[in-house]
């Protein structure tokens, strides 16, 4: 396994070079962001969707990848009919560039695979090639992966690998207790200490209910675990965000100034004055992907 890894790094390490000299400005970085939560039904992928939309108003170039390989849903907010997914990929059957879809919203997206559930158990051959595709998203600024919920090996896969996770919750105690279980999850199993991770609380009635949710579960995981956990904000509860599922079409663009769109503005806004660590992007991410905090 450890040659295995090494050899792939070489890989990694070759390809990630020419990418950066042939499709990006030297120096560009891309920033991967992986949206997760530690049940089903919290409002994650919505979010995931809005956030990005949300950085491409800013004028970044943003890659939506719905990585929830079980009940990928991305493409029904998005009123999408994808022709190919990352399976295809997986399986040499498509090239990356073939199933990047562009949308009225000013993102690129990636479908996921609806029952597919091998990706953190590829051979050396699927895992290879994923990498040399991977690697041809590397003009994008933001990439945003939507996991699925819960503590599958392929969540911690993209959880272990991306620069930063966003944990989403909501008020509802069972919520709450799974969405700290996924945070000792990440802290203890995963070899990658220094993995930022983000709290955002979701369907709140009032900005200190998503503060004083927030404390209570930031200041559990630092007590017993000894892992910082930041706050990064909260999204109001409110009728337009249901209005604009059943219109698949996001809140951001369906009801702008609604309560959720104007916390998303402000919360990616506050994300972007923060400093970029250097040795962040996708050459990183794809080393850690393979390894899995191993």
């Amino acid at each position: 396994m450890e040659d295995q890894a090494t050899e792939l790094k070489e890989i990694m390490k070759q390809r990630g070079n020419g990418a950066q000299n042939s499709a990006r400005p030297a120096g560009h970085k891309t920033r991967i962001i992986a949206i997760t939560s530690g049940k089903g039904g919290v409002g994650k992928t919505n979010i995931a969707v809005n956030m990005a939309i949300a950085y491409a108003q800013l004028g970044k170039k943003v890659i939506l990848i719905d990585a929830d390989l079980g009940m990928a849903n991305v493409n029904v907010l998005l009123n999408i009919v994808p022709n190919a997914n990352l399976l295809h990929v997986i399986n040499q059957q498509r090239k990356m560039s073939e199933i990047v879809l562009e949308t009225d919203y000013g993102i690129k997206f990636i479908a996921g695979a609806n029952g597919f559930s091998r990706i953190a158990n590829l051979n050396e051959k699927e895992l290879q090639y994923f990498v040399e595709e991977f690697l041809t998203l590397s003009n994008a600024d933001i990439i945003i992966i939507d996991t699925a919920a819960g503590i599958s090996n392929n969540v911690l896969s993209f959880v272990a690998a991306a620069d930063e996770v966003f944990v989403i919750t909501t008020p509802e105690p069972t919520a709450i207790t799974d969405a700290y279980g996924i945070i000792k999850i990440i802290a203890t199993e995963l070899h990658n200490t220094n993995i930022s991770m983000k709290l955002l609380v979701n369907r709140v009635q009032s900005a200190d209910e998503g503060r004083k949710i927030s404390d209570r579960i930031i200041n559990i995981a630092a007590q017993f675990l000894n892992h910082k956990v930041d706050y990064l904000g909260f999204i109001y509860d409110d009728p337009a965000v249901t209005a604009s599922v059943i219109r698949q079409k996001p809140w951001l663009v369906a009801s702008p100034s609604a309560k959720p769109s104007l916390c998303i503005k402000h919360i990616v806004g506050r994300i972007e004055k923060t400093d970029f660590i250097e040795e962040e992007g996708l050459g990183r991410f794809l080393r850690r992907f393979r390894k899995k905090g191993r």
